[in-house]
């Protein structure tokens, strides 16, 4: 084998209604290492171009999403449930190419990339769990007075944009987009902007999963430049604000009332100098978020709507049922 061998580079593209385009405006940006306590002379080294995302972009990845919705919102969710394991024992199968993307975009050693991954595909797992459990949580048969039968049930908001944590760049990402498509919504990703190797190639699992196209689409490139017209955009029907900064998370809570979006606001980091020593200690905790903590049900049920539905049950008889 001949030493003089030239390396072939991995040509990142976007993830749109289950395809691979590159942007449409042509645009890419340089992707760079992070540096680790191990290898601080890797900071800055070239990772690969990633495509800069345009609005038309956004809004090509908002008609898969809205023409995903149908199929993917009335699937059963048990089956659900099947395609985000799924996911998960595909991810398992690619974990070594995850744990060096990781490494790389959050300047993390090797082994505690390892356990960023393994935390992120345990996360698939727990959200495929709750996909056939979460509506007997939030739904349930209302007491009446009268021949009545009256029903309350959670489904899906539609289509939600997800701006993604911006340094916690797989456990983050996973943490924020499972629990959307889990109960049947479909997902506008706006990928980290300084680290979205590792969202993309997750694109590729996705491609080659059981999860059909345009359920989830994923975009790399300028966080405002994407977010801004995602949220005025009157075909979604709500946002995860978790990666914006404050002063975008304001304006996108303001373009999102225009259509009465949902919106799911980023948690407020404080100043703690315990908790920020912790946070160092413990990579998952980034972006003021505890990545590796129990996710809890509050994603879940973020994005969903209650349907109450009055059904008569039939002149009651003597005995007080006609059944």
């Amino acid at each position: 084998m001949s030493d003089n061998r030239l390396s072939v580079f991995k040509t990142y593209k976007l993830y749109v209604g289950g395809k691979f385009p590159r942007s449409e405006s042509g645009r890419v940006y340089e992707v760079t290492a992070k540096a680790s306590a191990a290898d601080a002379a890797g900071k800055g080294r070239w990772l690969a171009n990633a495509p800069q995302s345009s609005r038309k972009d956004a809004r090509d990845a908002v008609v898969a999403a809205r023409k995903a919705f149908g199929g993917w919102s009335g699937a059963t969710a048990y089956n659900r449930g099947q395609v985000l394991y799924r996911i998960a024992e595909m991810l398992e199968g690619r974990k070594g190419q995850f744990v060096r993307e990781v490494a790389d975009a959050e300047g993390l050693s090797k082994s505690k990339a390892a356990a960023v991954v393994d935390a992120a595909i345990d996360r698939w797992v727990w959200y495929a769990g709750w996909t056939d459990k979460i509506g007997q949580i939030v739904g349930g048969a209302n007491p009446v007075a009268g021949p009545f039968f009256n029903l309350s049930t959670p489904e899906p908001t539609g289509v939600v944009a997800v701006v993604a944590p911006q340094k916690s760049s797989f456990l983050g990402l996973v943490s924020v987009v499972a629990p959307v498509i889990a109960t049947g919504n479909t997902a506008v990703v706006i990928a980290s902007a300084d680290a979205p190797l590792p969202a993309l190639s997750l694109g590729e699992v996705l491609a080659t999963s059981d999860l059909p196209g345009g359920v989830v689409n994923i975009l790399s490139g300028k966080t405002a430049e994407l977010a801004t017209p995602l949220a005025s955009h009157q075909d979604v029907n709500a946002i995860d604000l978790t990666g914006a900064d404050a002063g975008l998370a304001k304006e996108l809570e303001i373009a999102a009332a225009d259509n009465l979006k949902r919106v799911l606001r980023p948690t407020v980091s404080r100043h703690h100098p315990e908790k920020e020593a912790q946070d160092a200690a413990h990579p998952q905790a980034v972006d003021g978020n505890d990545w590796s903590a129990d996710p809890g049900t509050d994603r879940l049920t973020a994005f969903l709507e209650t349907k109450t539905v009055w059904h008569p049950t039939g002149a009651l008889g003597t005995s007080g049922s006609s059944y």
